[in-house]
């Protein structure tokens, strides 16, 4: 029997895991707290342990952990960047889930962006008042403007597409670019100078940290309009800002934030925001927030829930694991990548 320690349980996640499970082969404990260096010991007696994005897993909860027995850890989901690789390397595996669904989480950024642009948040709210005026309401057509999206994996190539069905000029920066006839490949610079609307689906990494940051900010359009639904260290929340009140940005969708962890995924309506930065972004009115639901669809839940559980399974019938992360094979001057080989990272 596999024993699972699953954080950070939301009642979706339990509905869509508890659809698949064998309870044969599988017991999940389901914690509703975020898994962090305090409550980390409770894992002991337990194989796995599931993990979110808002969980803890730096060096500190990976050594207990690792101490308490924990073979692998299975994030469900596709982002990977609050995991310390180098501490968790020879002691515990760790797996993802690359792809859920790319339409959700593309679908949910141009959802922000139509949103924003036709203020149909602030006409629903209007309405059910009975106010029908429609001063302050005026947007403007996306045929013919210019998108630009930053990193064109799968999330962004259907983005692409969508834009596409809306008569957008389409123009993207990647390192590493692909052959599609209507997306047109240009450098950062000329993206930034470029575009009406930017969109942001690269993964955070040291050099995608603040990519858009105050000197970015400088070379966009006047009134640009800003979608991320990626990851929030990707923006200056404060450069976000300042573009905001300068008018630089016209019109900014986030679903996610750099300091989302003590926020996102919780109901906090009877206390006072403490994150002043958070707190300004939502006080402006050409700024939609949601919490990090942009891959929030049953179709995706039912992927998630789908892919860890093989990945467990595949970890215990030794198996190679094909959504490993791998940390070793990912170092500079390795020729050699153990995936390659159809093997585990280690």
């Amino acid at each position: 029997m596999i024993k699972i320690a699953f954080f950070d349980t939301k009642p979706y996640d339990q509905q869509s895991f508890d659809s698949l499970l064998d309870s044969n082969e599988m017991k999940i404990k389901y914690f509703s707290y975020k898994l962090d260096e305090d409550n980390a010991s409770v894992a002991k007696g337990y194989d796995v342990v599931c993990a979110f994005v808002n969980d803890n897993l730096q060096e500190n909860v990976i050594n207990i952990l690792a101490d308490e027995g924990i073979k692998i850890i299975a994030m469900r989901c596709a982002g990977y960047n609050n995991v310390d690789f180098k501490a968790a390397y020879k002691k515990i595996h760790v797996v993802r889930v690359p792809a859920y669904s790319p339409y959700a989480v593309a679908e949910h950024a141009f959802t922000l962006l139509t949103t924003l642009n036709r203020k149909t948040h602030k006409a629903y709210n209007r309405t059910r008042e009975n106010n029908f005026n429609l001063n302050g309401l005026t947007g403007f057509d996306l045929h013919g403007k210019t998108i630009g999206i930053i990193g064109t994996g799968r999330i962004g190539c259907i983005l692409a597409k969508i834009a596409l069905g809306y008569g957008m000029n389409i123009i993207a920066y990647d390192n590493y670019p692909k052959e599609i006839e209507y997306i047109k490949y240009v450098t950062f610079d000329e993206l930034l100078s470029q575009s009406d609307i930017i969109s942001l689906h690269c993964p955070l990494t040291s050099e995608t940290h603040h990519i858009i940051n105050k000197k970015a900010i400088a070379k966009m359009k006047d009134s640009v309009a800003i979608i991320n639904t990626s990851r929030g260290g990707l923006i200056d929340a404060q450069a976000l800002i300042d573009g905001l009140k300068s008018r630089k940005i016209g019109l900014a969708g986030l679903d996610v934030y750099e300091e989302e962890a003590n926020y996102f995924f919780e109901d906090l309506s009877n206390e006072v925001l403490e994150d002043d930065i958070l707190a300004r972004l939502l006080s402006f009115n050409n700024v939609l927030i949601t919490s990090h639901q942009a891959f929030l669809t049953k179709e995706a839940l039912s992927n998630i829930a789908k892919t860890t559980l093989k990945n467990i399974q595949d970890f215990f019938s030794e198996g190679p694991l094909e959504n490993e992360i791998c940390y070793q094979c990912a170092k500079k001057g390795k020729k050699e990548c153990n995936h390659d080989l159809n093997k585990r990272c280690f």
